[in-house]
């Protein structure tokens, strides 16, 4: 009996990861420390460059900031598909986790590494605390594009979390700086957080691009149909979250150029927790999505939107309660510029990760 070709039971290999990626995304690494390296310099040798920067503003939010971050968001959330949110959406599994483990576990975990880490210094682990409890909205569309996640199952749960950080922000900053420390026997904070902060940041950086993605994708598909509007008109305007991303890295560095020269021990004490954390809760996402049997794209996306964080509201509700020179007014600083690199490496390690889900 003649045997079968081996070949014909072989598994197909997937591509490499780096040959997935356009050479944009492929060289990411780079143009985002080359990114940062030239805002550290404007930041550093461009004197009144960090104060007009931080002038520039609306309340609490920088202006160049904000259009950097409504650049990087647009094009991605033009990507979405919304006619197929309805399926995200009634996946429960999905929605009761990502909910979990944004407002169980991550602020449980992060005060928990404060503490831990920074035992003595108060401020700092005040900052940290408050970048726990704000749930990402901005920068976790990039990260899970890259990574392949699903990006409609990332615009579900990005507005779902929004509306609930809108309500239990303030609520767990109460419980978590002044309640359950007295609960533990350990140092209380007084604070008091404006709600039209949260409100405004959730307007301006999901809001908006979320309306102008929804509109370009119902208004373009209707006048040129799918097809023209994902093959000829998305690759022409995909490029543009990328360099979005890359100017909002210069302007955040630039503004804390100085800061981080002036404070390099400061930067590096705040800096370990905070890669513990997203090192933690991105394994714990990924995880728990493969034992759900939520797929590659969702777990990814779950994961995404676990460990990252709102940097904008961090920063806004430290300068805005305890000022623009304090000590979390810095911790609120430092998460995102250790969270761009750190996500940035795990975009590569979920790639990576693909073979050990199974196929959807």
């Amino acid at each position: 009996m003649n045997q079968p070709a081996a070949t014909a039971v072989q598994p197909v290999r997937e591509p490499a990861v780096a040959a997935r990626l356009s050479s944009l995304d492929r060289f990411l690494p780079v143009w985002i420390l080359a990114a940062m390296a030239v805002g550290l310099v404007l930041g550093r040798f461009v004197p009144g460059l960090a104060g007009w920067l931080d002038a520039v503003s609306v309340g609490s939010i920088s202006l160049p900031i904000a259009l950097g971050l409504l650049v990087m968001m647009y094009p991605v959330l033009a990507k979405v598909r919304y006619d197929e949110t309805r399926h995200v959406a009634s996946d429960r599994r999905l929605m009761i986790s990502s909910l979990t483990l944004n407002w169980l576990v991550g602020p449980a975990l992060m005060f928990a590494l404060a503490w831990l880490f920074l035992p003595d210094l108060p401020e700092y682990r005040t900052g940290l605390i408050i970048v726990g409890l704000a749930r990402c909205i901005a920068m976790v569309m990039i990260w899970n594009d890259l990574a392949r996640g699903d990006r409609e199952a990332a615009a579900v749960l990005v507005a779902l979390n929004s509306v609930f950080q809108v309500f239990a922000f303030a609520a767990l900053g109460w419980f978590y700086l002044q309640v359950l420390p007295g609960w533990l026997g350990l140092e209380t904070t007084t604070a008091e957080f404006s709600v039209w902060a949260i409100v405004l940041s959730v307007l301006v950086f999901l809001g908006v691009p979320l309306l102008a993605g929804y509109l370009t994708r119902t208004l373009g598909e209707r006048a040129k149909g799918r097809s023209w509007y994902e093959d000829r008109f998305l690759p022409r305007l995909g490029p543009w979250a990328l360099y979005g991303l890359l100017f909002t890295i210069v302007l955040l560095f630039a503004l804390q150029g100085e800061q981080i020269a002036a404070r390099p021990w400061d930067v590096a004490s705040i800096a370990l927790p905070l890669v513990v954390y997203f090192a933690i809760t991105f394994t714990v996402g990924m995880l728990l999505g493969r034992a759900l049997n939520l797929g590659y794209a969702r777990s990814t996306t779950l994961a995404f939107t676990a460990a990252g964080n709102n940097f904008e509201l961090a920063i806004a509700v430290a300068i805005g309660t305890f000022g623009v020179m304090s000590g979390q007014a810095l911790a609120g600083v430092v998460g995102p510029l250790i969270e761009v690199p750190v996500l940035v490496g795990l975009v590569y390690v979920a790639l990576a990760s693909r073979r050990h889900f199974a196929r959807a």
